[in-house]
């Protein structure tokens, strides 16, 4: 059984997408960030970074109970565990795991840093906006060029979990304003994907418990983020100063 410690997030929907694509059983422990959950001893004994995803594995090939924390690292272990979704040939293999570690190191954390500053952030920061949406977009470039190349799906003929990383991050851009048109290779493959029955199960899980965005208290940020108060204070705009 693998049990999953997940919140609703694109990096939590990666692995329920492969999870449910993979037709394995596996348990969700809820992680409520907005209540800080990640911060919980427990949580920190699995994770260090406290983030999510995490998983245990309570019938690993080998030994006792595993831990794996990093949605990149937990693709890589049940796709080598059940042997799916990663070619067995080394020049597949390595061309999933190249576009694996593309999605972990660009896409995800320019869209996570974009959407951040369009959508959570207290204050208007147009450098950052700026920044962080260039980035964005020159990555879906990079994905829609590669798309052209192959013609179906990120590592080539065969869906992996190159595609399952990219997804959900790709399923933000309604919300990131981001125009699916300028994009038309990744707008068929993300078309294609939308499709798969497993796929729309993963990203399913844990929906119910997303509510309207609202205005954060305090310390619901201060959970969400990991901020200090002093660290809130002076990411709060400025006082006006009074004319006259």
């Amino acid at each position: 059984m693998i049990e999953l410690f997940f919140a609703p997030t694109p990096n939590g929907w990666k692995i329920s997408v492969l999870l449910e694509e993979l037709q394995v059983p596996y348990r969700v422990t809820p992680v409520s960030l907005s209540q800080g959950g990640q911060y919980a001893p427990e949580f920190l004994a699995l994770s260090p970074n406290n983030k999510i995803p995490a998983i245990i594995d309570h019938a690993p090939k080998q030994g006792t109970a595993i831990c794996v924390f990093e949605s990149g690292a937990i693709l890589l272990y049940l796709a080598e565990k059940y042997g799916r979704f990663l070619p067995s040939d080394l020049a597949g293999r390595y061309t999933t795991v190249q576009w694996l570690m593309w999605q972990m190191s660009g896409l995800g954390p320019m869209l996570g840093q974009h959407g951040h500053f369009l959508l959570y952030s207290q204050e208007q920061v147009p450098y950052a906006l700026d920044r962080f949406r260039n980035e964005a977009k020159r990555l879906y470039g990079v994905l829609d060029r590669r798309l052209k190349e192959t013609g179906r799906f990120i590592a080539g003929d065969e869906y992996t979990i190159a595609d399952m990383a990219c997804f959900p991050w790709v399923m933000t851009h309604k919300a990131q304003k981001f125009d699916p048109a300028e994009f038309p290779n990744v707008k068929r493959w993300f078309t294609e994907l939308r499709g798969r029955p497993a796929l729309q199960r993963g990203l399913a899980v844990g929906r119910d418990s997303i509510g309207p965005r609202a205005e954060m208290s305090a310390d619901m940020r201060r959970k969400l983020y990991g901020l200090s108060p002093q660290d809130e204070t002076a990411a709060a705009p400025a006082a006006a100063t009074p004319k006259g």
